[in-house]
């Protein structure tokens, strides 16, 4: 005999005035989905489409605020028809605010209109249920004031009709149960699950944030993954190498004045960020409309080191960030979470090694073996510190084994004093000041990635600052380094290896001094893209089996590294390709 575990379903708490009114368009987000209501609502999540852009059209030729309603018992003594617009009304019995579009009050009795975009759904009641309720709730708020409410009616701007929306005591009962347990869901702090193969997805705003299909396929779906939380790329980032260039806004675009290559204009919507290297300036109009419009701006030293970013207000999902605090405090989720980082790395070194390794079969198989040891050893790590240890013998053998992977063309090379082809001679890595041209380029490498990560983790809300296996410290990013761990060597690393031996790099490119050994101007535009048309190369996901580009890929682990700091995924899923 199995044993059922009963629910009991409590009312929501009464609302206070501490408490938020929750805006009868959210209730009717609750009850189309619970899942979209939360993130709107409970994590301020959001993102514009065609289809919401087009309904702010809609809204924007009735939202106009004219006079108020008269006082409930003196419209009866008003003869003709009462027109009042962007009426807004709240009650915090009912724990609600409504903007309604149009009321209009005629006999005594007021009829609230909301608008919608779109044409008039051929369905019982003549409309779904959500936007019956949203009208429910917009009358409930009427008589809350004292006014008589018979009907109520949706305009459906495409189609140009007018549907009457009937005010039974079963809408009415629908329309507070549905208030009640939107309010108890956001007082839990439990967000609801995605919708599970629904049609409803596809065209829904929050598509991308919600991973309704990918967050069932790592709870053990057979369904295969849609590709709908994968958009295009129609935005790409700005880079500016040029110095003493000058970036400046001009109307809806951005101007760059270069002393080499004359003047260039940019869209403001076709650029999704911008980065700044050296000694480049940027007007303030220009700094203030990117950061409006939250289009961050990337700072990089002359040799590509990463200063910093600037953005707007920025995210306001502090739901996540509280996770990401919490969990950044519990020394045994950062263990856990550290090994996966490093051996989820390691595995990607051996991916790199294994497609582009040139020498002897035996070595190889002998240097993938170690990496593999290593890679098992991760999980028996009991500190950091061990962790660390185990990360640097990994690190040390694969790039022991990296020089084997470079192989440039005879036309690249070029011989040194001793005698041996050079400059993409490799023996060990080396960080500050890079001590080859090799170091330099993954230096580099390193930095642009960096600021990627940096981008894609505040975009969803996270704070690039705090993570778990790296220690914060003043300026450094900790949580985009841990990130970054899996990807340096399938996207940064491959880059070096792509431009030496296809010799879009070359001797030339390069200038040594004491301090070190860094790109030319000109050699380094050629390595930042070939870094971004990395990035714009599409990969197939080996969990969910859709294609999609690199650089949407840093941009979905950051939403499924959301997804696991709230509870939703026991473990976050790393990028691993074969």
């Amino acid at each position: 005999m199995t044993s059922r575990q009963l629910e009991l379903h409590l009312p929501a708490p009464p609302a206070t005035g501490e408490d938020p009114l929750v805006p009868a368009r959210m209730v009717n987000e609750f009850v189309y989905c619970p899942r979209l209501a939360y993130l709107m609502w409970g994590q301020s999540e959001w993102a514009e489409t065609g289809d919401t852009v087009d309904g702010q059209r809609v809204h924007k030729k009735v939202d106009h605020a004219s006079k108020p309603l008269p006082e409930p018992e003196a419209l009866d003594g008003i003869d003709g028809k009462v027109v009042s617009r962007s009426l807004t009304l709240s009650s915090e019995k009912l724990g609600v605010i409504a903007k309604i579009d149009v009321a209009e009050a005629e006999g005594g009795a007021v009829t609230p209109i909301d608008y919608k975009r779109g044409k008039r759904p051929h369905v019982a009641k003549g409309a779904y249920e959500p936007e019956r309720i949203q009208v429910c709730l917009q009358a409930l708020l009427l008589e809350e004031h004292g006014h008589r409410v018979n009907d109520g009616a949706i305009w459906y701007a495409e189609s140009r009709e007018r549907v009457r929306v009937v005010l039974d005591d079963e809408l009415r009962a629908a329309a507070r149960e549905a208030i009640s347990q939107l309010r108890l869901t956001a007082a839990q702090g439990r967000i609801p699950p995605p919708l599970r193969d629904s049609p409803k997805c596809p065209r829904c705003a929050l598509v991308s944030i919600c991973l309704p299909d990918e967050m069932q396929a790592l709870g053990g779906s057979s369904l295969a993954p849609r590709p709908i939380a994968v958009g295009a790329d129609e935005a790409l980032p700005l880079v500016v190498q040029s110095q003493r260039a000058r970036v400046a806004k001009e109307g809806d675009t951005l101007k760059i004045a270069d002393e080499e290559l004359g003047e260039t204009t940019v869209r403001l919507n076709d650029v999704s960020d911008v980065a700044l290297f050296g000694n480049v300036s940027i007007t303030a109009p220009a700094l203030a409309t990117l950061m409006d419009r939250e289009i961050p701006v990337a700072f990089l030293s002359h040799g590509g080191w990463f200063r910093g970013v600037t953005h707007g207000i920025g995210h306001r999902n502090v739901e996540v960030r509280t996770a990401q605090y919490r969990n950044s405090f519990d020394a045994g989720h950062c263990l856990g979470f550290a090994r996966s980082l490093v051996a989820a790395k390691i595995v990607n070194q051996r991916t790199i090694l294994r497609r582009n390794w040139r020498g002897d079969r035996e070595r190889r198989k002998e240097i993938l073996n170690r990496l593999n040891a290593a890679r098992r050893s991760t999980m028996a790590a009991t500190s950091k510190n061990a962790l660390l240890g185990v990360e640097g013998d990994a690190a040390a053998t694969y790039f022991r084994a990296f020089a084997g992977l470079l192989s440039p063309p005879v036309a690249a090379r070029a011989p040194d004093q001793s005698g041996n082809l050079a400059p993409f001679r490799f023996t060990a890595r080396n960080r500050r000041p890079p001590a080859d041209p090799v170091n330099a380029m993954l230096s580099l490498a390193y930095a642009m990635l960096t600021r990627h990560l940096t981008i894609a983790l505040a975009t969803v809300g996270l704070d690039p600052y705090r993570g778990f296996f790296h220690a914060p410290r003043y300026g450094k990013p900790a949580l985009a380094l841990d990130i970054m761990e899996p990807f340096r060597p399938v996207i940064a690393d491959s880059v070096v290896l792509s431009v030496v031996n296809t010799g879009e790099i070359s001797a030339g490119d390069f200038v040594s001094a004491p301090t070190g050994t860094s790109l030319t101007s000109a050699g380094r535009r050629r390595f930042v893209g070939a870094f971004e048309r990395r990035l714009s190369q599409e990969t197939t996901h080996p969990l969910f089996g859709y294609r999609l580009s690199m650089r949407r890929l840093l941009l979905l682990q950051a939403r499924l590294l959301c997804r696991h700091l709230l509870g939703e995924l026991p473990d976050y899923p790393h990028y691993l390709p074969r």
